[in-house]
């Protein structure tokens, strides 16, 4: 198979995706990204290798080949078994597993993400990919139903930070929290100038005008 720029692109894309993946899942699992270009070769990004001796350019196993003569007689959507199954390796290593078709440039299978969580790993390694690495800081995160929401509790906390600083003079609040949303990207979001002037009983030209001293301050 032959894969055109939009493929190649595509699975570029992928092989970023599971570096964060095996990041956030940690040392057990094993992350493997295949092209289908080269079926003997096909390995292309792989993520905690130790686990079965793979490197990049290892050839499809014998049951990703299976999938994709499923997948070329009955269509993608015969292959639902393989989003979750167990497997017993030909080492005697027990197995969590899943694999996903990568569907690429006109809809056809392009690629395919690999994922085996080794089940006999050390305790302390399955701990960690559940609880995470004990040194990751934490973030406060809010999961709002609705944008307006999201909006109104980004302000919120802003204003909390601004109001519980004395060193802010009072004629600065304002700015001072305008600042802060800009720094964390809310005025990327569509209406947040106006939200932001209604909360604050600011007109959205003054809103404007921090911003644009910000974005000075920042090119400067």
């Amino acid at each position: 198979m032959k894969l055109t720029k939009i493929d190649r692109m595509i699975m570029d894309s992928y092989a970023s995706m599971i570096e964060g993946l095996s990041e956030y899942l940690g040392s057990a699992y094993e992350i493997s990204l295949h092209s289908l270009e080269d079926y003997n070769h096909s390995v292309v990004k792989i993520m905690n290798g130790y686990h079965s001796g793979r490197v990049v350019g290892a050839p499809l196993t014998d049951l990703a080949i299976n999938m994709l003569k499923r997948i070329n007689d009955e269509g993608v959507s015969s292959t639902s078994s393989y989003t979750s199954y167990n497997t017993v390796t030909n080492t005697g290593d027990h197995l969590k597993s899943s694999t996903i078709p990568i569907l690429g440039d006109g809809g056809r299978v392009i690629g395919m993400l690999c994922i085996n969580f080794y089940l006999d790993s050390p305790l302390s390694e399955i701990v960690q990919s559940i609880t995470g690495n004990p040194r990751s800081r934490t973030e406060s995160e809010y999961f709002a139903s609705s944008m307006p929401e999201a909006l109104s509790e980004a302000i919120g906390n802003a204003r909390k930070i601004v109001m519980q600083n004395p060193t802010i003079p009072s004629t600065n609040k304002n700015k001072e929290l305008i600042r802060i949303l800009y720094e964390k990207g809310i005025f990327k979001v569509k209406d947040a100038v106006a939200s932001v002037a209604e909360a604050l009983d600011i007109s959205k030209n003054t809103v404007y005008l921090h911003l644009r001293s910000f974005q000075k301050e920042t090119e400067g």
